[in-house]
């Protein structure tokens, strides 16, 4: 199951020139979703601080270990078998508090459909090991709200610089951006994230270069470990 990417997005996001030229030099952009709220959450627990490879993996392992991820299944497994599918003991036990949680009813997960965006946000980064951007990009990759466009996120500055040709994206930047695109910044977010990964040759960051003897940072990360929440 793919994000949908409303034809009225395309249409909005294509008045600004040079995000229509990204979107006619890039296509379609398929990014996979998952509609589950609660596996979502946990999915994006797991993927904090580690690579997409070793998300995967690990997700992986514990999809086959607990079957389906739910609270029942996760409150079974119990904190030593998470670890041993790789977890480290601290997301072990922020995905047991949020498995609690739900299954006590203290957390009305499914409430949180009826929210509004800012309210989702408010709720989902209360919980233990949630913080803003990943509650965002819940909101994005599997509630598929169409309007998310997270500040935080290292690989949309990036885009943004690339396809605007910016040095830098300050907060008060980013909001003209984000009344531009809105209310679509989730498909900009997904062509940004495009850009950002160096899809379109010859587009370059326009970021000052980092002073000589000083460590590089990786030139541009994907959506799971651009911007990672505090732990």
């Amino acid at each position: 199951m793919y994000f949908y990417c409303d034809p009225a997005a395309i249409e909005h996001l294509k008045k600004d020139p040079r995000m229509s030229a990204v979107i006619d030099q890039v296509g379609a952009v398929q990014r996979e979703v998952d509609p589950d709220l609660f596996s979502s959450v946990v999915r994006h627990i797991v993927g904090q601080q580690i690579s997409t490879k070793a998300q995967a993996t690990i997700w992986q392992r514990m999809r086959e270990a607990l079957h389906n991820v739910d609270p029942d299944s996760v409150l079974s497994a119990g904190a030593e078998k998470l670890q041993a599918l790789g977890i480290s003991f601290r997301k072990a036990e922020y995905i047991m508090d949020f498995a609690q949680n739900v299954h006590s009813g203290s957390f009305d997960l499914e409430g949180i459909w009826e929210k509004t965006d800012e309210e989702a946000i408010a709720q989902l980064s209360a919980l233990r090991g949630i913080g803003v951007w990943t509650a965002e990009m819940i909101l994005l990759f599997c509630m598929q709200r169409p309007n998310v466009f997270s500040f935080d996120d290292l690989a949309i500055q990036r885009g943004l610089r690339m396809v605007y040709h910016h040095r830098n994206i300050d907060r008060a930047r980013f909001e003209k951006y984000r009344r531009r695109f809105s209310p679509y910044c989730s498909v900009a977010s997904l062509y940004l994230w495009v850009v950002a990964g160096g899809a379109i040759e010859g587009m370059k960051d326009y970021a000052p270069s980092k002073s000589v003897g000083k460590k590089k940072q990786p030139a541009a990360a994907s959506h799971e470990n651009a911007a990672r929440d505090r732990l």
